[in-house]
């Protein structure tokens, strides 16, 4: 009978044990699931982070942030970090505030950008119960997963631009009018693709239709992360990324097998027929007001 007692109690013991780490799995797990890692993941230059419960704070890699936090970096460069798969790099003379909530699970980010340019990449595209916003002081855009620009600027006259650049993906645009309220009407962005949103004294509207990207006015920094999001070539340098987009290209012209004469010639722009001429007979294979776009080669035949 003793012993029949003591198995029981054996028994009994490893139950517990089982459940308790059971319980134990099951809460590290709820933990993980819900716990957002927002941080300054790089920083250098001149920056500050208000906090309303402390005041500004200099940034620093590895910095927590949290939700309500005021970003603004003056000069040099910072990334923030969300969650493991979401970065916003910042430009220099950029303010946003940050908004973050709920868990990885039904994560709810909104970024209130007041100044100045930031580059978002969602590297994976985010469930039915979570939410990634830009706010600018005349739009809204949300996001499933997708990396793209957005830039505030102004010109002499004090009219507010929104110049939304796409990368990778699809961002749905909103206009938002001086009282607040929110246009209905969504005009979407593929990647490849930007547009651009007014404010006057009068009205909130976007300036034109989705149109193709410019790629020569914006920052090298930026053409590098969209360089990585094309998967271009390993091997090429930073500055032949830079030159992919922005030119000025080569135009070499070839007669014979070799090299005639070569052309510098900024992105857009045509080349220009040569004034001297290989042969007397025959003609450059090439249709001259066709703008230049890459490093070409032209045959004469």
């Amino acid at each position: 009978m003793k012993k029949n007692k003591k198995f029981i109690f054996i028994i009994i013991g490893i139950l517990l044990v089982v459940c308790v780490a059971i319980v134990a799995v099951v809460l590290l797990s709820k933990k993980d699931d819900s716990y957002r890692i927002i941080k300054v993941y790089e920083y250098e230059g001149d920056g500050i982070v208000n906090r309303e419960s402390i005041g500004d704070i200099e940034p620093y890699n590895n910095m927590v942030l949290e939700s309500g936090d005021n970003i603004k970096l003056n000069t040099g460069l910072m990334t923030l970090k969300l969650d493991d798969d979401k970065y916003v790099y910042v430009e220099e003379k950029t303010e946003f505030s940050l908004e973050a909530t709920g868990t990885t699970e039904d994560s709810k980010t909104s970024i209130n950008l007041k100044s100045g340019a930031i580059t978002n990449e969602i590297q994976n595209k985010l469930n039915d119960e979570s939410s990634y916003e830009i706010n600018t002081p005349n739009s809204t855009m949300a996001v499933r997963g997708t990396t793209y620009r957005v830039e505030i600027y102004e010109d002499d006259k004090g009219t507010t631009y929104t110049r939304v650049s796409v990368f990778e993906g699809k961002v749905t645009t909103k206009l938002k009018y001086a009282d607040g309220t929110v246009e209905e009407k969504e005009v979407g962005v593929d990647a490849g693709k930007e547009v651009i949103i007014y404010e006057d004294d009068t009205t909130t509207d976007y300036l034109g239709d989705v149109t193709d990207i410019d790629y020569s006015t914006l920052p090298d920094e930026v053409l590098l992360i969209v360089g990585d999001v094309l998967d271009m070539d390993e091997s090429m340098t930073d500055e032949e990324i830079v030159r992919n987009f922005k030119g000025p290209f080569t135009v070499t012209f070839i007669y014979n097998g070799g090299v005639f004469g070569t052309q510098t010639v900024n992105k857009g722009e045509c080349a220009q027929i040569p004034i001297l001429m290989p042969a007397p007979s025959g003609g450059w294979d090439f249709d001259f007001t066709t703008p230049i776009t890459e490093d070409i080669e032209i045959e004469w035949k």
